[in-house]
C-alpha cells in the first residue's frame, strides 16, 4: 500500500521539500484560533478578535493570488524570501501590539500585513511536485500526501494553539507559528535544485490570468460552494456541541472531520487510478454533499462525530482530483497561479460561510447552521455539473497520452 509513497518520496530533493513544506504550513490552523485566543485574553471580547483574524485571512485573499503571479514571474526564492520575512515580522508585531495593548487599528494593520504576505504554501510545495514527478501516477500519488499533510495539520494545529494558549500564555500559538514561519521559509526556499525554473517572457508576450480559463473558473466556484460548507460547518459545529453541554469537544468533533480525509487521502494516493479525472472529480463532489446532507440526521455528539468522519472520506480525494486537474489545464509557467487561485478561492467560501452560518445559528440554532452546509454542499455539486461537460472536454484529452505513458513508465524507471 505505502510503495507508491515511497515511490514518491526517492524523488530527488522530494521528502526534503515536503517536509520543509510541511513545517512551513502549521502556521494554516495555528494563526486563526490563536489569533482569536491572544485578542479575546488581552481585549475582552471575542468582536474584536473575530474581527482581527478576519482581516489576516482577508489580507491572504488578496495577497496571496498576486504572489503567485510574481512567483510564476520571477521564482519562489525570489519573491518568497522577502514576503515570508515580511509574514514572520507582522505577525511578530501582532504578539507585541496585542501584549502591550496597543490600539485596535494597530492590530487590524499587523494582521493585514502579515496574511497580505504569506502566500500559498500549498501551491509553491505542489509545484515543485509537478517538476520533480516522472509520470501522473506519481504527480496524483505526490497531491495525495500534500493532501493528506494538509488535513493531518488541521487535525493536530487547533489542540496545539489551545493546549498552549491555555496552559503557557494565549500568545504561545502565535510564537510557534512565527517559529514555523522561520525555520520552514528558510529550509524550503533554500532548496534550490527542486525550484521550479522562471520561464523568461519573450519581448512583448502576455501572460493573462488563469481566471480566464473555463476549467479554471469551475473549479474556483466549486472551491467557494464547498469553503462555504466548511465555514459553516465549523461553526454549526460549536452551537451543536454547546446546545449538548459540551462546548469543548467542538475541536475534537472538527477533527475526526479532518481524520477521516487524512485517512482517505493516504489511501487515495497508495492506489492507481484508471477512471478518468473528471468522473473521479464530480464522483467525489457528489460523496461529498451526500455525507454533509447527513449532518442533520445527527442527534449527539457521537452520531455527529462518526458522520463527519464518514463524511470527511470524501475531501481528500475530491481535492487531490483539483490539484491534478490545475496541473493538466494551466500553463506550467501558471501553475503556481492557478494552484493558489484553488485555495483563495476556499477562503472565500469559508469567510462566507462563518457569517451565513452564524447569521443561522442566530435564527436557528445548529440546525440552522447546519442547513447552511447543505444548501452550499448542493451549490457546489451544481456548479460542478455546469461545468462538467468543459471539464470533460479538457482533461480528456490527455487521457489517452497519460495511458501511454503510464505502460511505458517501467522502462523509463530502468533508464
Amino acid at each position: 500500500m505505502l510503495s507508491n509513497y515511497a515511490e514518491i518520496l526517492r524523488l530527488p530533493g522530494a521528502w526534503t521539500f515536503s517536509l520543509a513544506g510541511f513545517i512551513l504550513r502549521i502556521p494554516m490552523s495555528l494563526v486563526g484560533i490563536s489569533t482569536i485566543l491572544l485578542i479575546k485574553a488581552m481585549y475582552g471580547n471575542y468582536t474584536t478578535a473575530g474581527a482581527v483574524s478576519a482581516v489576516s485571512v482577508i489580507g491572504v485573499v488578496v495577497g496571496a493570488p498576486i504572489l503567485a503571479r510574481l512567483v510564476d514571474a520571477h521564482g519562489q526564492r525570489r519573491v518568497m524570501g522577502p514576503a515570508l520575512t515580511i509574514s514572520t515580522l507582522a505577525l511578530a508585531g501582532l504578539v507585541v501590539t496585542a501584549v502591550s495593548h496597543a490600539p485596535i487599528p494597530v492590530l487590524f494593520i499587523a494582521a493585514a500585513v502579515s496574511g497580505a504576505s504569506w502566500g500559498s504554501p500549498g501551491a509553491l510545495v505542489r509545484s515543485r511536485w509537478s517538476l520533480v514527478a516522472t509520470s501522473p501516477r506519481q504527480l496524483n500519488t505526490a497531491y495525495a500526501l500534500e493532501a493528506a499533510i494538509d488535513e493531518f495539520v488541521f487535525i493536530v494545529g487547533p489542540i496545539l494553539a489551545t493546549t498552549l494558549g491555555t496552559a503557557i500564555h494565549p500568545a504561545s500559538g502565535l510564537v510557534l507559528a512565527i517559529v514555523c514561519l522561520t525555520i520552514g521559509g528558510v529550509a524550503f526556499l533554500g532548496q534550490r535544485a527542486t525550484e521550479p525554473p522562471v520561464v523568461a517572457r519573450v519581448h512583448g508576450e502576455k501572460r493573462p490570468t488563469v481566471l480566464l480559463n473555463p476549467v479554471v473558473v469551475v473549479l474556483a466556484l466549486t472551491y467557494i460552494g464547498a469553503g462555504t460548507m466548511f465555514g459553516a460547518n465549523d461553526v454549526a459545529v460549536v452551537a451543536f456541541t454547546e446546545e449538548h453541554g459540551a462546548p469543548q469537544l467542538a475541536g475534537l468533533l472538527l477533527a475526526f472531520f479532518a481524520l477521516g480525509s487524512f485517512t482517505a487521502a493516504l489511501i487515495y494516493g497508495a492506489r492507481t487510478w484508471r477512471q478518468p479525472l473528471w468522473k473521479l472529480f464530480a464522483i467525489g463532489v457528489v460523496l461529498l454533499a451526500l455525507g454533509a446532507s447527513t449532518f442533520l440526521l445527527a442527534r449527539s455528539l457521537v452520531m455527529l462525530g462518526i458522520i463527519m468522519w464518514i463524511t470527511g472520506l470524501t475531501i481528500a480525494p475530491t481535492m487531490t482530483n483539483v490539484n491534478t486537474i490545475i496541473s493538466k489545464v494551466v500553463p506550467r509557467v501558471q501553475l503556481t497561479e492557478g494552484l493558489t487561485w484553488m485555495s483563495t478561492a476556499m477562503n472565500l467560501g469559508a469567510s462566507a460561510g462563518s457569517f451565513l452560518g452564524g447569521r443561522a445559528i442566530d435564527a436557528q440554532g445548529a440546525h440552522g447552521g447546519f442547513l447552511v452546509v447543505v444548501v452550499f454542499a448542493w451549490v457546489m455539486a451544481v456548479l460542478m455539473l455546469v461545468g462538467l461537460p468543459r471539464l470533460r472536454r479538457d482533461t480528456g484529452k490527455d487521457e489517452v497520452a497519460t495511458t501511454v505513458d503510464e505502460r511505458h513508465e517501467p522502462d523509463a524507471a530502468r533508464c
